[in-house]
């Protein structure tokens, strides 16, 4: 079995990172460093846009129980964000291109992970896919996610 999850950003590494711990192959499809949306600017995965702070750390916060559940299931993300953890008073903040540069060094070097390094256009039909674009979706993606939606998409 093989698996295809379209975007390195957070959540498509993790998910990428999960299927292969499981055993299973992934295709790990990335625009980068082909295409950039306005607001990338390093070809690594799971680039930090906005901030560096992946919020709380108390385990009484949503943002903080998260984090706790993601380190007790193996979370790639949380290994590479504790690495790579700056001073942020409770919460968890990183040096942005450090865990970038932590996360894609992991992917990279999962040999069940083949990275593809092109734009996805149209959703795929055959097969498992995973679809962790977010935001920063490529415009030709994000027509064919709202038409498969109904025409109503917002991030």
């Amino acid at each position: 079995m093989k698996i295809r999850v379209i975007g390195a950003g957070l959540a498509g590494c993790e998910a990428a990172w999960q299927a292969a711990r499981a055993g299973v192959e992934v295709e790990l499809w990335e625009m980068k460093p082909q295409k950039y949306s306005p607001a990338h600017h390093s070809p690594g995965f799971a680039e930090l846009i906005c901030s560096n702070s992946l919020k709380a750390e108390r385990v009484d916060s949503a943002a903080g129980l998260l984090k706790e559940e993601m380190r007790r299931l193996d979370s790639l993300l949380m290994q590479c964000a504790d690495l790579c953890r700056v001073p942020a008073g409770g919460a968890l903040a990183v040096d942005r291109h450090a865990f970038s540069a932590a996360v894609t060094k992991a992917i990279r070097g999962n040999p069940l992970i083949q990275i593809c390094n092109e734009e996805v256009t149209e959703l795929p039909t055959d097969g498992i896919h995973v679809v962790a674009t977010g935001p920063l979706t490529s415009d030709a993606l994000a027509g064919q996610i709202a038409a498969l939606c109904g025409g109503c998409l917002s991030f």
